[in-house]
């Protein structure tokens, strides 16, 4: 591409505006001054640009997160003046009911207790609870195969015959002490 495709209309005035310079100058000298057909003419100047007006998103979410905030705080305050509103209430009504009960209420005597029939403790008529000896022996569902053999040998009836009973364990000890 030339210049003369890229700007047709800018060019050719200037060559025109150039040829007319140089051939008033040669055939008339005005002591150097040039007529006003002798001048240059100037490009067409461009329009000045119009600013667009920007809308960044910063901008947009700083006012919709403002607007948030606001919100968020109204609730808070509502939140806050309706706990103030019920506990104000809350007292008023225990007021309320102090006062009633005070006025409702008369207070009474307690009744005397009967002195005349003293409280003689009595025995009591239940047999005392029989002590059970204690299950030292894994049952069987819940042992684990390989240990079956062992528990199954330890606790064998001929070794438990031999073991004292917790009964027989708390006669003797009676015995040794003297009580009975």
């Amino acid at each position: 591409m030339t210049k003369n495709t890229l700007f047709p209309g800018f060019i050719e005035p200037l060559k025109e505006a150039r040829n007319r310079v140089e051939g008033s100058s040669s055939s008339d000298n005005n002591n150097g001054r040039r007529s006003p057909t002798n001048c240059l003419i100037k490009p067409p100047v461009k329009k000045n640009t119009i600013p667009i007006d920007l809308k960044l998103h910063n901008d947009i979410r700083a006012v919709e997160r403002a607007r948030f905030a606001h919100q968020v705080a109204e609730k808070r305050r509502l939140i806050k003046q309706y706990k103030m509103e019920r506990e104000r209430q809350q007292k008023l009504e225990e007021q309320e009911e102090i006062k009633r009960l005070r006025k409702e209420l008369i207070p009474k005597a307690q009744l005397m207790p009967y002195f005349d029939r003293p409280f003689v403790p009595r025995r009591s008529e239940k047999q005392p609870t029989v002590p059970r000896e204690p299950k030292f022996c894994i049952p069987r569902h819940k042992t684990i195969r390989c240990c079956r053999m062992s528990c199954n040998d330890m606790s064998g009836p001929s070794q438990l015959q031999h073991l004292p009973s917790s009964v027989e364990k708390t006669e003797a000890l009676y015995e040794n002490r003297g009580l009975q």
